[in-house]
């Protein structure tokens, strides 16, 4: 999805002695592959994904029988449940049989992995999070550098940093985010000087949506990238955002069908504590820098806040997540929402369906969808006015915005 998850991911893979690596970046290639063998009503996530792996497949040198694609799988509405059955078709269809495509499943919370599932998850976890932080610091230093270059400088550099740890092969967990924790602080310290100007009043967007979509920049023309040229601030959805959320359902199904004193239940809320005191391990070092840009605290405050929308209990998915982050952002004092979705992706359109009323309820705060398809020739006329809007809303808005100490 993001770059950072994914090349972090790709690290705590090669911890288990798996030789992994990132697909090639996406480009006008991977559509005419993707589009060559799909029907064209997929969703644009499904036809990069798919042409990125068959990208692969063209490689020189390239061995089927020396190659698995891992692409994971979800229950619940959307089609990205058929991209692995889909993917492993075509590689059938097209003679490399021998590919393997592995694809753990959210319904046991992707542990399906192997022998290795327990340590491998432990490691993919601290990787999510320190993606999401190194994605973070990116966001909130680039908009404010004074030379152009330096804040994606250092974000590579600090995947480099923490990919070098995830990597070793023969750390216990505990050691592992003790070592990554130092370098939370060293990566810290490289983004602090980095030379700034923090000036309060730019106005300050919420990035939802879906998840692929929002956080792979090549399928929404860099949408982040050209809010900041216009004047803005991103804060955008992250990863972890959807481990806490599929971590709810999970538990909220184990108290379903066993009780709430049941072992399923148990074990579900003894993955969830292990994540939460690595997590909180991780960002103690950043806490002053991240002033005014906190995640929720706990995954219910998002849901609770869709639950007038879109209940939780009958509605699945990103749409949830999208109405209640929105909500949220709009507490922390932001300026207008982007949500982020494929072309005919029904959480986008769902989403779309309630915005109306989601901004009505909370000051008629500027809340847009743009769906991406590769085909939106009018995106920087459009992100214009709703940066205007942005800035009308920003001076009649009831919450402000909590700035760190290091704004002027």
């Amino acid at each position: 999805m993001s770059y950072a998850t994914a090349a972090l991911t790709a690290a705590a893979f090669r911890s288990i002695g798996v030789d992994a690596r990132l697909v090639p970046d996406s480009d006008d290639q991977t559509l005419e592959l993707g589009g060559a063998h799909t029907s064209g009503e997929e969703c644009l996530p499904h036809k990069i994904t798919l042409g990125d792996f068959l990208k692969v497949c063209r490689q020189p040198g390239f061995d089927p029988s020396r190659t698995a694609f891992f692409m994971p799988e979800a229950e619940g509405p959307c089609r990205f449940g058929q991209y692995a059955p889909y993917l492993r078709q075509v590689l059938d269809r097209l003679g490399y049989g021998e590919v393997l495509v592995v694809s753990p499943t959210s319904a046991n919370g992707y542990a399906g992995i192997g022998d290795a599932a327990k340590d491998l998850m432990h490691t993919v976890w601290m990787g999510i999070v320190l993606a999401d932080l190194t994605q973070r610091f990116l966001l909130k230093t680039r908009p404010y550098e004074t030379v152009a270059g330096d804040a994606d400088a250092a974000f590579r550099e600090a995947l480099d940093v923490f990919g070098r740890v995830l990597a070793l092969r023969d750390p216990a967990p505990k050691e592992r985010v003790r070592m990554l924790a130092e370098k939370v602080a060293v990566v810290r310290d490289r983004f602090r000087s980095l030379p700034a100007r923090y000036e309060k009043g730019r106005p300050l967007i919420g990035v939802v949506g879906e998840i692929f979509c929002r956080l792979n920049t090549f399928s929404n023309e860099d949408l982040v990238r050209r809010v900041e040229r216009l004047g803005g601030e991103c804060w955008l959805s992250d990863t972890p955002e959807w481990v806490w959320y599929t971590n709810w359902c999970r538990e909220t199904d184990a108290i379903r069908e066993h009780g709430r004193f049941s072992m399923a239940f148990v074990k579900r809320k003894l993955t969830s504590h292990v994540q939460h005191r690595y997590e909180q391990t991780l960002l103690a070092p950043v806490h002053d820098d991240f002033v005014g840009y906190e995640e929720p605290e706990d995954i219910r405050e998002v849901i609770e806040a869709a639950w007038p929308y879109l209940p939780a209990d009958g509605a699945l998915g990103e749409m949830v997540l999208s109405v209640g982050k929105a909500i949220y952002v709009y507490k922390k004092g932001a300026d207008g929402v982007i949500d982020i979705a494929p072309f005919t992706c029904m959480n986008g359109v769902v989403s779309e369906a309630v915005y109306p009323a989601v901004s009505a309820a909370h000051d008629d705060m500027p809340i847009r969808t743009f769906f991406f398809d590769k085909a939106n020739t009018h995106l920087d006329r459009d992100l214009e006015i709703f940066l205007d809007l942005a800035r009308a809303y920003q001076k009649r808005k009831r919450h402000p915005r909590v700035y760190p100490n290091y704004f002027q």
